[in-house]
């Protein structure tokens, strides 16, 4: 399979791997990412000799969250026509859906998270069964300082892993949470001693639920989904709403820029 954005390798045992390479420094998540993500997933899932998936970035990072720089440009063209609000919705309804294809997919996935998983990684991240960690990880949910609420479902499914509380303290501030912290408040169930020994956990985690009935596995996601998704799918409909209505403000692409620039 190619892609731009991700490296696919299928492995033994029915394992996967992907890796995000995003669209810039950072992993970063550009326009190419939310059309090409749910293509990884549907061409996985259509595979019927993989069972399991890790999900990792390229490189020393997992994300830096959304491609800026794709973004401030994208937001100012869209800034000039009168529709404004309805084509931030069907925009953030795309990438919603985009980050859905991994929760929704028949397989396990596993987020191995070395280095920062900020923003829109985060996202991803929460959309997958099981996330790892090793001693570098750093998670953050920053949409709020710069004005933004974040759409993309880490506030809906956040709260079903690690408490209301929780998400609303991270959502609130934007601030980091390091691997022991992240551990502490379950949003990884393991942090590995280094990233080789990630890799290995991760991989090896992998290779145990593609030994299972993916009949069971795959029942065993539908049954604890079934609980959660409806909220989630209210929640992630509000939420566009919510930015669609709200975010079109002449201070928006200051923001970005100047978060644009302090990344340099």
């Amino acid at each position: 399979m190619d892609f731009r954005t991700f490296s696919v390798r299928r492995l033994d045992a029915g394992v996967a791997e992907v890796a995000l390479d995003g669209t810039g420094d950072g992993n970063v998540m550009g326009g190419l990412v939310w059309t090409e993500l749910p293509a990884v997933v549907a061409a996985l899932d259509a595979d019927a000799d993989v069972r399991a998936v890790v999900l990792r970035g390229a490189g020393e990072c997992f994300s830096g969250g959304l491609d800026l720089r794709w973004y401030l440009p994208h937001y100012r063209r869209l800034a000039r026509r009168d529709d404004l609000p309805a084509r931030l919705l069907a925009e953030a309804t795309a990438m919603q859906d985009a980050l859905g294809a991994v929760n929704r997919s028949r397989l396990a996935w596993i987020a191995a998270v070395h280095g920062p998983c900020v923003g829109a990684g985060l996202d991803l991240a929460s959309a997958c069964d099981i996330r790892l960690a090793s001693p570098s990880a750093s998670f953050s949910l920053r949409e709020v300082r710069l004005g933004i609420v974040a759409d993309l479902g880490a506030l809906q499914r956040l709260p079903h892993v690690i408490g209301t509380a929780a998400t609303r303290e991270l959502a609130l501030t934007g601030r980091d949470v390091g691997a022991d912290e992240a551990l502490a408040l379950r949003l990884v169930t393991r942090v590995a001693p280094d990233a080789d020994a990630l890799w290995e956990n991760a991989f090896a985690t992998a290779r145990q639920i593609a030994g299972n009935p993916p009949a069971a596995v795959a029942g065993v996601k539908a049954v604890l989904d079934r609980t959660r998704d409806l909220p989630v799918a209210d929640g992630l409909r509000h939420v566009a709403l919510w930015n669609a209505a709200f975010l079109p403000s002449p201070e928006l692409p200051d923001l970005l820029a100047a978060a644009l620039k302090s990344s340099r």
